[in-house]
Protein backbone atom coordinates (compact mmCIF):
# COMPACT_ATOMS: atom_id res chain seq x y z
CA UNK A 1 0.00 0.00 0.00
CA UNK A 2 1.00 3.48 -1.39
CA UNK A 3 0.42 6.67 1.72
CA UNK A 4 -1.48 9.20 -0.41
CA UNK A 5 -1.79 12.63 0.54
CA UNK A 6 -4.62 14.39 -1.00
CA UNK A 7 -4.31 18.25 -1.94
CA UNK A 8 -8.20 19.39 -2.03
CA UNK A 9 -10.45 22.18 -0.86
CA UNK A 10 -13.48 19.93 -1.24
CA UNK A 11 -16.04 19.17 1.48
CA UNK A 12 -16.17 15.68 0.96
CA UNK A 13 -12.81 14.72 -0.67
CA UNK A 14 -12.91 11.01 -0.62
CA UNK A 15 -16.65 10.67 -1.99
CA UNK A 16 -16.08 14.00 -4.24
CA UNK A 17 -12.77 13.99 -5.64
CA UNK A 18 -11.79 10.38 -6.66
CA UNK A 19 -14.21 8.25 -5.41
CA UNK A 20 -12.17 5.30 -6.52
CA UNK A 21 -10.06 5.58 -3.68
CA UNK A 22 -12.97 4.65 -1.46
CA UNK A 23 -12.42 0.84 -2.85
CA UNK A 24 -8.37 1.04 -2.06
CA UNK A 25 -6.73 -0.28 0.63
CA UNK A 26 -4.44 3.08 0.14
CA UNK A 27 -3.80 5.32 3.09
CA UNK A 28 -5.55 8.51 2.31
CA UNK A 29 -4.75 12.30 4.23
CA UNK A 30 -6.25 14.89 3.24
CA UNK A 31 -5.09 18.72 3.34
CA UNK A 32 -6.03 22.07 1.84
CA UNK A 33 -4.87 22.83 -1.15
CA UNK A 34 -1.85 24.90 -0.70
CA UNK A 35 1.75 24.03 -0.75
CA UNK A 36 2.34 24.50 3.14
CA UNK A 37 0.15 21.92 4.00
CA UNK A 38 3.31 19.76 3.33
CA UNK A 39 4.74 20.99 6.56
CA UNK A 40 2.12 19.48 8.58
CA UNK A 41 1.61 16.46 7.11
CA UNK A 42 3.23 13.11 7.20
CA UNK A 43 5.46 11.61 4.47
CA UNK A 44 3.66 10.66 1.71
CA UNK A 45 4.65 8.02 -1.05
CA UNK A 46 2.07 9.88 -3.71
CA UNK A 47 0.54 13.38 -3.85
CA UNK A 48 -2.69 14.11 -5.40
CA UNK A 49 -3.83 17.27 -6.52
CA UNK A 50 -7.26 18.38 -6.65
CA UNK A 51 -7.49 19.73 -9.95
CA UNK A 52 -11.11 19.58 -11.31
CA UNK A 53 -11.72 23.23 -10.94
CA UNK A 54 -9.60 25.90 -11.09
CA UNK A 55 -7.37 24.90 -13.28
CA UNK A 56 -5.53 27.84 -13.27
CA UNK A 57 -4.86 27.83 -9.32
CA UNK A 58 -4.20 24.17 -9.32
CA UNK A 59 -1.34 24.38 -12.28
CA UNK A 60 0.15 26.77 -9.98
CA UNK A 61 0.13 24.98 -7.23
CA UNK A 62 1.68 22.13 -8.72
CA UNK A 63 4.26 24.23 -9.87
CA UNK A 64 5.00 25.64 -7.15
CA UNK A 65 4.86 22.02 -4.85
CA UNK A 66 8.78 20.93 -7.39
CA UNK A 67 10.16 23.88 -6.09
CA UNK A 68 9.31 22.96 -2.33
CA UNK A 69 11.92 19.99 -2.59
CA UNK A 70 9.35 17.24 -3.48
CA UNK A 71 10.28 13.87 -4.30
CA UNK A 72 7.98 11.37 -4.62
CA UNK A 73 5.43 11.19 -7.57
CA UNK A 74 2.68 14.57 -7.95
CA UNK A 75 -0.01 13.47 -9.83
CA UNK A 76 -3.29 15.68 -11.05
CA UNK A 77 -6.85 14.85 -10.64
CA UNK A 78 -8.85 16.05 -13.49
CA UNK A 79 -12.07 16.22 -15.60
CA UNK A 80 -12.36 15.01 -18.82
CA UNK A 81 -12.50 18.53 -19.97
CA UNK A 82 -9.84 19.57 -18.33
CA UNK A 83 -7.58 16.82 -19.72
CA UNK A 84 -6.96 19.87 -23.21
CA UNK A 85 -5.02 22.23 -20.36
CA UNK A 86 -2.46 19.31 -19.23
CA UNK A 87 1.04 19.72 -20.26
CA UNK A 88 4.39 19.57 -19.27
CA UNK A 89 4.48 22.69 -17.78
CA UNK A 90 2.07 21.41 -14.46
CA UNK A 91 5.45 19.54 -13.12
CA UNK A 92 3.31 16.40 -12.80
CA UNK A 93 4.33 13.17 -13.32
CA UNK A 94 0.93 11.68 -14.37
CA UNK A 95 -2.99 12.59 -14.79
CA UNK A 96 -6.19 10.77 -12.82
CA UNK A 97 -9.52 11.31 -14.57
CA UNK A 98 -12.04 12.13 -11.76
CA UNK A 99 -13.92 9.37 -13.31
CA UNK A 100 -11.61 6.65 -13.23
CA UNK A 101 -12.09 3.13 -11.80
CA UNK A 102 -10.13 1.62 -8.96
CA UNK A 103 -8.21 -0.96 -11.25
CA UNK A 104 -7.15 2.49 -13.61
CA UNK A 105 -6.52 4.43 -10.64
CA UNK A 106 -4.81 1.81 -8.65
CA UNK A 107 -2.98 1.25 -11.64
CA UNK A 108 -1.39 4.29 -12.28
CA UNK A 109 -0.60 4.61 -8.87
CA UNK A 110 1.42 1.58 -9.23
CA UNK A 111 3.35 2.98 -12.42
CA UNK A 112 3.83 6.34 -10.85
CA UNK A 113 5.81 4.95 -7.28
CA UNK A 114 7.78 1.78 -9.34
CA UNK A 115 8.88 4.71 -11.87
CA UNK A 116 10.46 6.76 -9.27
CA UNK A 117 12.05 3.93 -8.12
CA UNK A 118 13.86 3.25 -10.94
CA UNK A 119 15.14 6.27 -11.72
CA UNK A 120 16.30 7.35 -8.37
CA UNK A 121 19.30 5.01 -8.27
CA UNK A 122 22.14 6.43 -6.52
CA UNK A 123 24.24 8.77 -8.27
CA UNK A 124 27.75 9.53 -7.15
CA UNK A 125 26.74 12.85 -5.95
CA UNK A 126 23.96 10.97 -3.67
CA UNK A 127 24.17 8.90 -0.68
CA UNK A 128 20.66 6.61 -0.04
CA UNK A 129 20.25 5.24 3.06
CA UNK A 130 16.92 3.69 3.10
CA UNK A 131 14.27 6.70 3.41
CA UNK A 132 17.44 9.41 3.58
CA UNK A 133 18.66 10.90 0.49
CA UNK A 134 21.73 12.91 0.69
CA UNK A 135 23.01 15.41 -1.88
CA UNK A 136 26.16 16.82 -1.94
CA UNK A 137 26.03 18.41 -4.90
CA UNK A 138 23.64 20.77 -3.29
CA UNK A 139 24.07 20.64 0.15
CA UNK A 140 20.60 19.10 0.71
CA UNK A 141 19.28 16.08 2.82
CA UNK A 142 15.40 14.95 2.18
CA UNK A 143 13.73 12.52 4.50
CA UNK A 144 10.92 10.66 2.61
CA UNK A 145 10.88 13.43 0.70
CA UNK A 146 10.78 16.41 3.45
CA UNK A 147 13.83 18.26 2.59
CA UNK A 148 15.80 18.73 6.14
CA UNK A 149 16.67 22.25 7.27
CA UNK A 150 20.65 21.54 8.37
CA UNK A 151 22.86 24.25 9.26
CA UNK A 152 26.53 23.31 7.42
CA UNK A 153 27.97 21.28 9.91
CA UNK A 154 24.78 19.57 10.76
CA UNK A 155 25.06 18.69 7.34
CA UNK A 156 28.31 17.55 6.86
CA UNK A 157 28.06 15.45 9.72
CA UNK A 158 24.81 13.29 8.75
CA UNK A 159 26.98 12.76 6.25
CA UNK A 160 29.93 11.49 7.12
CA UNK A 161 28.01 9.48 9.37
CA UNK A 162 25.38 8.01 6.85
CA UNK A 163 28.97 7.62 4.65
CA UNK A 164 29.76 4.84 7.55
CA UNK A 165 26.70 3.10 8.46
CA UNK A 166 27.33 0.94 11.47
CA UNK A 167 30.46 2.29 11.92
CA UNK A 168 30.86 3.71 16.04
CA UNK A 169 33.10 6.98 15.75
CA UNK A 170 34.35 8.83 19.30
CA UNK A 171 33.10 12.43 20.09
CA UNK A 172 37.19 13.51 19.57
CA UNK A 173 37.23 11.30 15.96
CA UNK A 174 33.95 13.60 14.40
CA UNK A 175 35.36 16.55 15.80
CA UNK A 176 38.37 15.60 13.99
CA UNK A 177 36.62 14.83 10.46
CA UNK A 178 33.96 17.16 10.67
CA UNK A 179 35.58 20.14 12.29
CA UNK A 180 38.74 19.59 11.09
CA UNK A 181 42.06 19.48 12.91
CA UNK A 182 42.23 23.78 13.72
CA UNK A 183 39.23 23.21 15.90
CA UNK A 184 39.32 24.00 19.18
CA UNK A 185 36.35 23.19 20.88
CA UNK A 186 35.54 20.57 22.96
CA UNK A 187 33.58 17.49 22.09
CA UNK A 188 30.14 19.00 23.70
CA UNK A 189 30.21 20.28 20.00
CA UNK A 190 29.67 16.91 19.12
CA UNK A 191 26.56 16.16 21.55
CA UNK A 192 25.11 19.78 21.13
CA UNK A 193 24.76 18.89 16.92
CA UNK A 194 23.38 15.34 17.89
CA UNK A 195 21.00 16.13 19.60
CA UNK A 196 19.78 18.94 16.76
CA UNK A 197 19.83 16.93 14.34
CA UNK A 198 17.81 13.56 16.03
CA UNK A 199 15.16 16.90 16.18
CA UNK A 200 15.29 17.46 12.91
CA UNK A 201 15.10 14.26 11.62
CA UNK A 202 12.11 13.87 13.85
CA UNK A 203 10.20 11.49 16.36
CA UNK A 204 9.94 8.39 14.05
CA UNK A 205 13.57 8.56 12.55
CA UNK A 206 15.98 10.05 15.58
CA UNK A 207 17.26 6.33 16.07
CA UNK A 208 19.24 6.80 12.61
CA UNK A 209 21.81 8.21 14.98
CA UNK A 210 22.82 5.79 17.25
CA UNK A 211 24.66 6.20 20.71
CA UNK A 212 26.78 3.62 21.65
CA UNK A 213 27.28 4.18 25.50
CA UNK A 214 30.62 5.53 26.77
CA UNK A 215 31.97 5.05 23.06
CA UNK A 216 30.40 7.65 20.59
CA UNK A 217 27.88 7.46 17.78
CA UNK A 218 27.31 5.55 14.70
CA UNK A 219 24.36 5.77 11.85
CA UNK A 220 21.64 3.11 12.22
CA UNK A 221 20.73 2.34 8.61
CA UNK A 222 17.60 -0.29 10.04
CA UNK A 223 15.76 0.68 12.73
CA UNK A 224 15.08 -3.00 13.41
CA UNK A 225 18.72 -3.62 13.57
CA UNK A 226 19.83 -4.57 17.25
CA UNK A 227 22.99 -5.56 18.68
CA UNK A 228 23.46 -6.48 22.19
CA UNK A 229 27.01 -4.56 23.11
CA UNK A 230 25.34 -1.26 21.55
CA UNK A 231 23.06 1.09 23.76
CA UNK A 232 21.08 3.99 22.24
CA UNK A 233 20.08 6.82 24.31
CA UNK A 234 16.57 7.94 24.02
CA UNK A 235 17.11 11.62 21.79
CA UNK A 236 17.88 15.13 24.00
CA UNK A 237 15.93 17.94 23.32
Amino acid sequence: MSNLLLLTNALEPSAEVLPALGLLLHPVRVAPAEASALIDAPPADVVLVDARRELVQAKSLCRLLRTTGLTCPLLAIVTEGGLAAMNADWGVDDVLLDSAGPAEVEARLRMAVGKLSMTTEDTPDEIRRGDLIIDEATYTARLRGRTLDLTFKEFELLKYLAQHPGRVFTRAQLLQEVWGYDYFGGTRTVDVHVRRLRAKLGADHESLIGTVRNVGYRFVPDRGESNATDEREPARR
